[in-house]
């Protein structure tokens, strides 16, 4: 079961960051900015955070947010890093269209960047694949 669609995927809370897209292009790499500010999909088997292995947390590459524990990562066999839940209010949804169907689009709840989608493939405990591009985390070893 997919989580219950919050409101558009804009930041919220009192830690809320907005920039500029000029701002964005200075502090990202091209790539991270296609990813994040424009709701791209990076190549699959591209990342190598899909093979990390160890303890610690993947945070958003845009603000540092935290949004997965390494405990809930797995090898989903897709080519992204997937993650069967993330950290509680750390990410926000809304329903995406761009390939006809809707999906359960997800991003960072702090800066608004695009991290991946939601599909109900995953493994136990929640049957939710979190598929995320690489190159729109950053890893923190524990």
């Amino acid at each position: 079961m997919l989580p219950a669609l919050a409101s558009p995927a804009q930041p919220s809370g009192a830690d809320r960051m907005v920039r500029t897209p000029e701002e964005w292009r200075k502090l990202l790499t091209q790539q991270q900015y296609h990813i994040l500010r424009e709701e791209g999909t990076e190549p699959a088997f591209s990342s190598p955070l899909d093979k990390e292995k160890r303890k610690g947390t993947f945070v958003c590459a845009g603000c540092a947010l935290p949004l997965f524990k390494s405990e809930t990562k797995f090898d989903s066999g897709t080519g992204w890093p997937s993650f069967y839940a993330s950290i509680p209010g750390a990410v926000g949804t809304k329903v995406d269209y761009k390939i006809l169907y809707p999906r359960t689009e997800y991003h960072c709840r702090r800066c608004g960047g695009h991290q991946g989608h939601i599909f109900p493939d995953g493994p136990p405990p929640t049957g939710q694949r979190y598929c995320n591009n690489g190159v729109a985390l950053n890893f923190v070893p524990a």
